[in-house]
């Protein structure tokens, strides 16, 4: 069904840093022609850092667009659209919870709001952890917290996680893991 759509032409509405909002004109599979609006995103990575106790370091912080503190597994954007996601990956476990790994695996990966994001968000697991320097953004004030598995699902249950990576991530690596 999809070889019958067909995108038309693509319009820049806005470019920031981070995220550039395009109208693609779409031709449909009834011939009619429509506009959908997408989020064009370069991609991300996050990594579920597992210290020697089986535990999971997350991180919580201040999240403009929920107005609050949330809790969640480091992760951030790639600094350039080639850019290796599992590096990518190892540098947001250094950057944000001074850590780093020589054991970082691929999880899995997802689109993050595939109705209207193209962004791919690549999640690994990082063990053997070795302590290093936390170097956070100028814009980022992070706290670390440390849970067990079980910990986490079960805030997960109570809605006390609302991060849909961090969500995702845990309970797939709960499930492939056999915790």
């Amino acid at each position: 069904m999809a070889d019958t759509i067909k995108k038309l032409s693509q319009t820049e509405i806005y470019k920031g840093v981070r995220v550039h909002l395009v109208t693609e004109r779409i031709l449909l599979p009834n011939g009619k022609e429509t506009d959908w609006e997408l989020i064009l995103h370069p991609g991300a990575a996050a990594v579920v850092p597992v210290d020697d106790e089986g535990k999971i370091i997350m991180v919580r912080q201040y999240r403009n667009a929920s107005n609050s503190y949330t809790l969640e597994i480091p992760a951030g954007v790639f600094d350039s659209p080639n850019e290796d996601p599992k590096e990518c990956a190892a540098r947001e476990l250094e950057e944000e919870i001074g850590y780093s790994s020589n054991n970082i695996e691929f999880l899995f990966n997802f689109y993050s709001a595939i109705g209207i994001c193209n962004e791919i968000i690549n999640v690994f697991v990082a063990k053997n952890l070795i302590q290093s320097k936390q170097n956070l953004d100028e814009d980022e004030f992070i706290t670390l917290e440390r849970y067990t598995v079980d910990e986490l699902v079960q805030m997960i249950i109570n809605g006390e996680i609302k991060d849909n990576k961090s969500i995702s991530s845990i309970l797939l690596y709960k499930e492939k893991f056999g915790l």
